[in-house]
């Protein structure tokens, strides 16, 4: 009988211990730490000039990813911030790119009235989510012809970047990437990127330019202005590059509607040219449509449908956000194909 108070009496001093130390932590603990993903899966049926082919994709509207983002108050509406995100694919499994776990995103930074900085691998400022809201596709799918005749830098290394708090309806992002040590450009800098953007009620105006430099530098320029009215979406877009590799020396235009019948079903349309500099008498153009709904607050199904027309020596082809796309057959192939996709976030 002693033995067994004994014992519990053991019991309840751990119960009491554990159950004071929870409280203790939960009583100071401030910050958070959020583990997120993406799945991203579609089938892909495309003839680019010399039969149809079906494919298997991942990432063709939003990259597949999994990350970790933290949030640490530090008092006086300032905080720390970090965020590690890996692409895979959905469909083997495998990593977006082989040997490196965080090749989306490995930041740390602050937030507070300044704004936000940002320190380490990071999305460009003109990638997400500023290419994404100059079409109706939001620059994903075969259906995006910004998407598919534009061309930027989406990532940057050794980068450091300031995201402004809005001010009167205008916000700004300013990026340098620092020289990596690889790259014998000797001018200590890999490159800027920067995005404005004005708001104004159901009006957007959104205007981007990046200069990269060393192997590969391309100059881009994207800008654009967008409309909502009830149920009706608008977009007018512009872009041009010069440079990245393979060589892109490029500039068109982009024009989509989207109509919403309910919060969760939506149909588009769009049209986007772009003539090839590189080449003369080479441009393409390209007409599409896609149908949006949401199963759930976290599935989305996507179906999209494109057109495209090559000319001259013009080789453009559909891709997806982190999905290459098919080779045109030849020069001046026409390229059509249709897609259905799942995305569930968590």
């Amino acid at each position: 009988m002693p033995k067994r108070r004994s014992y519990s009496g053991v019991r309840r001093a751990l119960a009491a211990g554990v159950l004071a130390s929870a409280l203790s932590v939960s009583g100071h603990a401030q910050g958070t730490v959020t583990l997120y993903g993406v799945l991203d899966t579609s089938i892909e049926l495309t003839d680019p000039g010399n039969g149809w082919t079906p494919r298997l994709d991942s990432g063709a509207y939003r990259g597949s990813r999994i990350g970790l983002r933290g949030d640490e108050p530090l008092g006086g509406g300032n905080h720390l911030l970090f965020e590690l995100e890996n692409g895979f694919s959905s469909a083997d499994g495998s990593l977006a790119t082989a040997g490196t776990l965080f090749n989306r995103q490995a930041w740390v930074g602050g937030q507070g009235r300044f704004g936000e900085i940002r320190i380490g691998r990071q999305y460009s400022p003109i990638y997400i989510p500023f290419k994404g809201q100059l079409d109706a596709f939001g620059a994903g799918t075969i259906a995006s012809g910004l998407n598919n005749l534009s061309k930027i830098t989406p990532y940057s290394s050794d980068a450091i970047a300031w995201l402004s708090p809005e001010l009167s309806g205008f916000s700004a992002t300013l990026m340098y990437a620092l020289r990596d040590a690889a790259d014998e450009d000797g001018n200590g800098f890999a490159g800027y990127y920067a995005t404005f953007e004005y708001r104004l009620d159901g009006l957007r105006l959104l205007y981007a330019r990046q200069q990269t430099h060393g192997a590969g530098a391309l100059r881009s320029n994207l800008g654009g202005v967008s409309y909502s009215l009830g149920n009706w979406q608008a977009w007018l877009s512009f872009f041009n590059g010069d440079g990245g590799t393979p060589a892109y020396h490029g500039n068109g235009m982009s024009a989509s509607v989207r109509y919403r019948f309910s919060p969760s079903a939506s149909l588009s349309l769009g049209y986007a040219r772009v003539t090839d500099k590189l080449d003369d008498g080479a441009s393409a153009e390209q007409f599409s449509a896609s149908f949006e709904y949401a199963l759930s607050r976290t599935l989305l199904m996507y179906l999209s449908a494109a057109d495209l027309l090559n000319r001259g020596n013009a080789t453009f082809t559909l891709r997806g956000v982190n999905v290459t796309g098919l080779p045109a057959a030849y020069p001046g192939a026409p390229v059509k194909g249709m897609q259905v996709g799942l995305i569930e976030r968590f």
